[in-house]
C-alpha cells in the first residue's frame, strides 16, 4: 500500500514537473504573455478548429483581447511568438537575413523538403528567384494575355451548360491548368497521370495534426507530396532525354541551369522549385479569385464600376475596328480593376502566416526581450 502511494507521489510529482517546464520553456530573456497550451499538442487543436470567416482567425482575434498583439504559442510541434503588430513585422522585414530569417516549423518541413525555397537564403535565394523572373517577368506576362483569355473564355462556355457549379474547384482547375502548361507543359486532358489530384491530397492536409498513420490528413498530404514530386522528377528526366527546340516552358530553363558548368542546381532543387510554384498559384490564386466573387456579389456598386470599366474598354476596340482579344494596353489601362484586385489581396486571408526564425535576441518598444528561435 505505502510502496504503490509513493509510485503515485513520484508520477505525479513528474508529471507536474514535465507540465510546468512545457509551459514556462528555458530562456535567456522574458517572452511576451501567451499559452503553451497542452503538453506536445501545444494550441495546435484550437488553431486548426474550422471557422466562416475570410477574416482574422478565431484563434488569433480570442488571443489578442487577452495577451495583445505579440504572444507566445505552441503550433505543430514548435514553440514560436505570433505578431500582429504592423511596427514589430516591418522591423521583422527589414531585418530580414540579419536579425531574422525565413523558416518552417519541423512538421512543415518536413512535408516541402529540405530543399524548399522557404529554407533557402541569401544568393541561393535569388539566384532561384531570377530563374523564375525569366518566365513570369512584365515581358513573359505580356505573351500570357492572349493564352490566359482563350483558356478562361473556353472554361466560361462550359460552366455556362451547366445549373451550378463549385467555384473554388473550378477555378482552381483553371489556374492549375494554365500554371503546369506554362511550367513543364502539363496537359491533364492527354495524361494519364492526375497530377492536379496529387496536389488537391497534399494540401488538404497541410495544415493539420502532424500524426503521420495512415488514413489522416497528414499522411495523404505527404503521400500527395511524393506522388507528385515523383510524377515531377519522371517529367524532368524525360525531357532531359528529349530536349524540345520550340514552345520553350520552364523546363527548358531548368534543363539550361542544370547543364551549365558550375551551377548551383540540382535536380532535387529543381524538381522541388517546379512544386513550390504550382502549389503557390494553384491554391493561393484560386482563393484570392473565388473570394473577389464573394467581394462582388457583397458589394453591386463595385461590381457596376467594374463593368462600366470594361464595357468602355470593348466600346473603345469597336470604335477602332479592332477584332482581337485583350492587348497589353488594354490590360494597363484598367485603374478600377487593379484597385480591386488589391483590394481583394488586402482583405483575403489566403495565407494564416509566415514563419520566421529569430537568429539574435532583440527588444521591441522596450518589451522583454524576444528570443525565441
Amino acid at each position: 500500500m505505502w510502496a504503490m502511494c509513493i509510485v503515485t507521489f513520484i508520477v505525479v510529482t513528474v508529471l507536474h514537473i514535465w507540465v510546468y517546464k512545457w509551459r514556462n520553456p528555458k530562456r535567456n530573456g522574458k517572452l511576451p504573455p501567451g499559452s503553451m497550451g497542452l503538453p506536445l499538442l501545444g494550441e495546435t487543436l484550437q488553431f486548426l478548429a474550422p471557422h466562416r470567416t475570410h477574416d482574422i482567425s478565431p484563434f488569433i482575434k480570442e488571443r489578442l483581447k487577452r495577451y495583445g498583439p505579440i504572444f507566445k504559442t505552441h503550433l505543430f510541434g514548435q514553440s514560436m511568438i505570433v505578431s500582429t503588430d504592423a511596427d514589430l513585422n516591418y522591423f521583422v522585414f527589414q531585418q530580414e537575413g540579419s536579425l531574422f530569417q525565413s523558416c518552417y516549423p519541423s512538421t512543415l518541413s518536413e512535408i516541402f523538403g529540405e530543399q524548399n525555397m522557404g529554407s533557402l537564403h541569401g544568393f541561393l535565394f535569388k539566384y532561384l528567384k531570377n530563374i523564375v523572373l525569366s518566365l513570369f517577368g512584365p515581358v513573359s506576362l505580356q505573351t500570357m494575355l492572349p493564352e490566359v483569355e482563350k483558356t478562361v473564355v473556353h472554361r466560361l462556355k462550359q460552366w455556362s451548360f451547366g445549373n451550378m457549379i463549385e467555384a473554388k474547384d473550378e477555378i482552381a482547375n483553371v489556374i492549375f491548368s494554365l500554371t503546369a502548361r506554362k511550367l513543364i507543359s502539363y496537359d491533364s486532358d492527354n495524361s494519364s497521370d492526375n497530377l492536379r489530384a496529387n496536389f488537391a491530397s497534399f494540401i488538404k492536409g497541410l495544415i493539420s495534426l502532424p500524426i503521420n498513420i495512415p488514413g489522416t490528413a497528414f499522411h495523404k498530404c505527404l503521400q500527395g507530396k511524393k506522388n507528385a514530386m515523383r510524377m515531377l522528377k519522371k517529367l524532368l528526366q524525360e525531357r532531359r532525354a528529349n530536349p524540345r527546340k520550340q514552345q520553350r516552358d520552364f523546363f527548358d530553363y531548368v534543363l539550361e541551369e542544370l547543364d551549365k558548368e558550375g551551377t548551383m542546381m540540382n535536380e532535387t532543387m529543381a524538381v522541388n522549385l517546379i512544386f513550390a510554384l504550382l502549389f503557390a498559384s494553384y491554391e493561393t490564386i484560386s482563393e484570392a479569385l473565388t473570394l473577389g466573387m464573394k467581394f462582388l456579389s457583397d458589394h453591386p456598386s463595385v461590381l457596376q464600376r467594374l463593368t462600366e470599366e470594361h464595357d468602355a474598354i470593348l466600346r473603345q476596340r469597336e470604335e477602332e475596328g479592332a477584332d482581337s482579344g485583350i492587348t497589353w494596353g488594354e490590360y494597363k489601362s484598367m485603374a478600377y480593376t487593379f484597385q480591386f484586385i488589391n483590394e481583394t489581396l488586402r482583405l483575403a486571408n489566403i495565407v494564416p502566416g509566415i514563419f520566421r526564425k529569430v537568429l539574435k535576441d532583440i527588444q521591441f518598444k522596450g518589451m522583454p526581450g524576444i528570443n525565441y528561435k
